[in-house]
């Protein structure tokens, strides 16, 4: 079966590259880059506000990112999201 772990072994299972998200003139994320590699476990800590949720919902397809990229097993989130 083709997947998105045929990426490689050291492809990380989750990237974010200077996703950033705005609505209207409020930034809710800005810029935020990080890797997790596959089979590790990865908390995503911060305070009320800071961003979290809407991170999530971005690299979950759920939230289009206004800036940057987002992978999840080796798959662009927005160009190719069936996968």
């Amino acid at each position: 079966m083709s997947g998105a772990l045929d990426a490689g072994p050291g492809a990380p299972a989750i990237e974010a590259r200077e996703l950033s998200r705005r609505f209207g003139d409020f930034t809710a994320v800005d810029r935020v880059s990080f890797e997790v590699p596959r089979g590790e476990i990865f908390g995503y800590l911060g305070a009320n506000g800071a961003g979290k949720s809407t991170t999530i919902r971005m690299l979950t397809g759920l939230l289009r990112p206004s800036g940057g990229t987002g992978r999840v097993a080796g798959h662009d989130l927005w160009k190719d999201p069936g996968r």
